[in-house]
């Protein structure tokens, strides 16, 4: 009833029905309810407002549910008189009115839900309530963080019964049996990663917002068109470094499983010290590398120098030490606290030029994208996470799987487009033959020496990025070689459809199987039970920073005792170096 008016006679299916609508009529209008009797088979209310004479009755039928208006009495004359609060806006009441806009939007943030009901209802809520509406509502919807916790060995179960070769283990701690940890990864997505991928990995962490919080590891990869690739991910209660050696152990184990020989793999991260000490051990014979993004963003937040950055990125892209030497230079002359800052940062482990691995023209990882996956899952049960993640893999598979399909080039689109680049620009070098395998290929400005053989130009472009540069492509064509022989195989159409070729299977949903599998929380020890960390009350406090702050000068200090600045009188030691003095 969009005007909220009653009339006697009017029917409703039940009780419950008719107490919402008298409800949102109360809300709507602005009027409080003082109930004199309600239970299942009758309901009398009537205004709270002092003098006003508006009553209402309702009854249920005889032999059915049904309930009807016997009598309305009066009308108002207490005018709107609720505008700041409602009693009957309870957060219940909230709950029924967000539940749908929660399907939609996860991130339906509570500020919103109170801008909401005052513009539908121009009544204000405490921001408390909506929060409270909020939490409730996910619970209703997705479940209790409370059971998510308590379904995970199964849902692990089916993760393994309906992907076989999948690897979804949970592990607990104390003999209360808390959760610790969870590592999943996909068949498919091991398949994929072995099978059709750079051999980049790419680490990193996301906090969740759930009421035990905890962190979500990650480790992604990028397929033959430069596209995220998922490649296993995990859930810790706290991350620390013996997290981290769990969660890196775990993967070379599902990786060790599906292959004979695990590649020489080159890992983008934060440069955390925990993260690094893993590799180390657990891979190595691989590469670690600082992801560039990482990198940029933290100089950025010292400095607050935009060229600085822009200058940071053109030293890490450089391919000559004397054009990264260059940079640096730049950099210092801007700002030698920066130059400073970046010497705890090795050149070896983010720059291209001193890099000793391979990473295919990939300064960054792509961890912000695999984010944004679940950015808006990170307020739910731990559960509805990894539902989060096992949908959007099958979504992707499938529609990667079926937009391949239509490719006829042997190289994935965006490695193609640079070899289409690259012969254009070929086009114009003269090539002289020195050897079989040995050129120099002349340009408009400079002359370059390619070696087929080792797949080398002097440009160093050939090397870094794994396709053959415009000098390698003039030098190959003159002897009329296939170019796209020296390419890269895992920049290949054929290696792109075997990252997708294995699919990722639905998980069946609750109701078929956590009735059988799972027993009751308090009845099971081995029933796995939320982490002791939980979530602390309140709003979480936000740093703000003033950039009038930033700018002010800084205060000088200045000793009473001494006349000297730096310090003050509490701490001054000219006493002490007096009595030194004096024995």
């Amino acid at each position: 009833m969009e005007d909220h008016s009653f009339v006697v006679g009017q029917e409703f299916p039940d009780v419950k029905s008719f107490r919402n609508a008298i409800k949102e009529a109360a809300i709507a209008q602005h009027f409080e309810l003082r109930i004199i009797k309600s239970d299942l088979i009758r309901y009398f209310a009537k205004c709270a407002a002092e003098g006003c004479p508006w009553r209402i009755r309702a009854v249920k039928l005889p032999n059915a549910s049904t309930f009807t208006i016997r009598s309305l009495e009066g009308i108002h004359t207490c005018g709107r008189n609720a505008q700041n609060g409602h009693h009957q806006a309870s957060v219940d009441w909230i709950v029924s009115f967000i539940e749908e806009r929660l399907r939609d939007n996860i991130n339906y943030k509570p500020k919103d839900i109170l801008h909401d009901i005052h513009k539908q209802y121009g009544i204000t809520i405490p921001y408390k309530q909506a929060w409270r509406a909020k939490e409730r509502g996910l619970a209703a919807i997705y479940g209790s963080s409370e059971e998510g916790y308590c379904l995970l060995p199964s849902y692990c179960e089916q993760i393994r019964k309906t992907n076989p070769g999948s690897i979804a283990e949970v592990f607990t701690a104390g003999a209360d049996n808390r959760f610790q940890r969870l590592f999943v990864s996909f068949y498919a997505s091991i398949y994929g990663f072995l099978n059709g991928c750079l051999p980049i990995v790419g680490i990193g962490a996301i906090q969740l917002k759930s009421k035990y919080l905890g962190t979500l590891l990650s480790a992604t990869s990028f397929d033959a068109d430069g596209g995220l690739f998922p490649l296993a991910f995990g859930v810790v209660d706290v991350e620390n470094d013996e997290s981290w050696m769990w969660f890196l152990s775990e993967l070379h184990k599902a990786l060790e499983m599906n292959s004979e020989n695990i590649l020489q793999l080159t890992f983008l991260s934060n440069g955390q010290k925990g993260i690094v000490d893993a590799i180390r051990r657990k891979f190595p014979n691989s590469c670690h590398a600082f992801c560039m993004r990482f990198l940029s963003e933290s100089v950025g937040r010292e400095f607050k120098n935009s060229r600085l950055v822009h200058l940071l990125w053109k030293a890490a892209y450089a391919t000559t030490s004397i054009l990264f030497k260059q940079k640096m230079a730049e950099i210092e002359e801007v700002s030698p606290e920066a130059a400073k800052y970046m010497q705890q940062f090795p050149p070896s482990h983010w720059a291209l030029v001193y890099f000793e691995g391979t990473r295919y023209g990939h300064l960054s990882s792509n961890l912000e994208e695999f984010n944004r996956w679940i950015l808006e899952a990170r307020e739910l049960p731990v559960i509805q996470v990894i539902e989060q993640i096992q949908s959007k893999l099958m979504t992707e598979f499938e529609a990667r799987r079926l937009k391949s399909s239509s490719w006829f080039s042997v190289l994935a689109p965006s490695a193609e487009k640079r070899m289409i680049e690259a012969v254009d620009r070929a086009s114009t070098y003269q090539v002289l033959r020195s050897d079989e395998v040995e050129f120099e290929v002349i340009s408009a400005d400079r002359s370059d020496i390619v070696n087929i053989g080792i797949h080398y130009c002097s440009c160093r472009d050939w090397q870094l990025h794994g396709i053959p540069c415009s000098h390698a492509v003039a030098a190959l064509i003159s002897c009329r070689k296939d170019i796209y022989a020296f390419t890269e195989k895992c920049f290949t159409v054929a290696s792109y459809r075997q990252t997708y070729a294995e699919e990722i299977h639905p998980i069946p949903g609750k109701l078929e199987w956590r009735r059988g599998d799972v027993a009751p929380m308090d009845d099971d020890p081995q029933v796995v039970r939320p982490p002791k960390f939980r979530r602390p009350p309140g709003r979480p406090e936000n740093k703000r920073i003033c950039v009038e702050d930033l700018n002010r000068e800084k205060h000088t200090v200045h000793c009473s005792r001494c006349n000297q600045t730096g310090h003050y009188k509490t701490t001054c030691k000219a006493e002490i170096m007096k009595s030194i003095e004096q024995f």
